[in-house]
């Protein structure tokens, strides 16, 4: 299938790995150039290199830090700069707080709080707010936002995570009213379980504690909390739905949240 997406431009946040490396990947094939926004220079280096060893696009480097307004604006700026990069089709705002604290978040401290919305939910304000614009408006502009399952389930220890993907979700269906005019589609994805890096580490442990091996381990809880796939995403799966968002095949989509959750937001827990 023709995507349509050759020669545009794309600026992910949280692009250095995981789930947002997979979608930089994902677009990258496609024959669009590159912009990688993080905090970590060497990782983000790192990916770059293997993306531009693998595709035929430009690739490049922001490091900012999506909770910090000052920080955002001088990476865009920067990033406005380069050569190939003055005008931007597609945004995807994937950064996010790793979920690595299993106590309960209802006694977090207010610090741990902040950061969680700061990121998540601020950050893609802000990263929409500086890139807008740079951004195109005939009628390739693309917002996608990278939200999550804890945005629309009860999902324990979700509470943080959970309320910043659920205002994320809000937000992104006020702005695609907002930028209509624009000509600039905006919709949100919402994983469910993923198999990032972090997110296999946690799975061995959880599996030696529990004497299972990992894929047993996996399909235990996957039927616990509902995903009747019975496993979880790989990070290309998410990737390719942000690429199919960001193409000209979607253009009459807008203002969407499309899980991307092997069937957990149908609720069959317990069956």
């Amino acid at each position: 299938m023709e995507l349509g997406i050759r020669g545009r431009t794309a600026l992910i946040t949280g692009a250095s790995q995981g789930i947002g490396l997979a979608i930089a990947s994902g677009l990258a094939r496609e024959g669009v150039h590159i912009a990688l926004l993080g905090r970590n220079a060497d990782r983000l280096a790192e990916a770059a290199r293997s993306l531009g060893a693998e595709n035929d696009v430009l690739v490049e480097c922001v490091v900012a830090d999506v909770a910090d307004t000052d920080s955002v604006q001088r990476g865009i700026d920067a990033l406005a700069a380069k050569a190939g990069f003055d005008e931007l089709n597609i945004l995807v705002h994937n950064a996010g707080v790793p979920a690595t604290r299993p106590d309960r978040p209802l006694i977090w401290e207010d610090a741990a709080w902040r950061e969680v919305v700061e990121v998540k939910t601020l950050g893609a304000l802000r990263i929409v707010r500086a890139a807008l614009p740079m951004m195109a408006k005939d009628g390739t502009g693309r917002i996608i936002n990278v939200t999550g399952a804890t945005g629309v389930a009860v999902l324990k220890p979700g509470l943080l995570h959970g309320s910043a993907n659920a205002a994320l979700l809000q937000a992104t269906g006020y702005l695609a009213a907002d930028l209509a005019e624009d000509r600039i589609n905006v919709n949100a994805i919402v994983p469910g379980l993923v198999g990032t890096e972090g997110r296999r580490l946690w799975l061995k442990g959880l599996a030696d504690t529990m004497g299972k091996t990992p894929d047993e381990m996996l399909a235990s809880f996957c039927k616990d909390i509902g995903i009747i796939t019975r496993r979880w995403a790989e990070t290309s799966e998410v990737a390719d739905m942000v690429t199919f968002l960001a193409s000209d095949r979607a253009q009459y989509i807008n203002g969407a949240k499309i899980p991307v959750d092997g069937g957990l937001a149908l609720n069959t827990r317990g069956r």
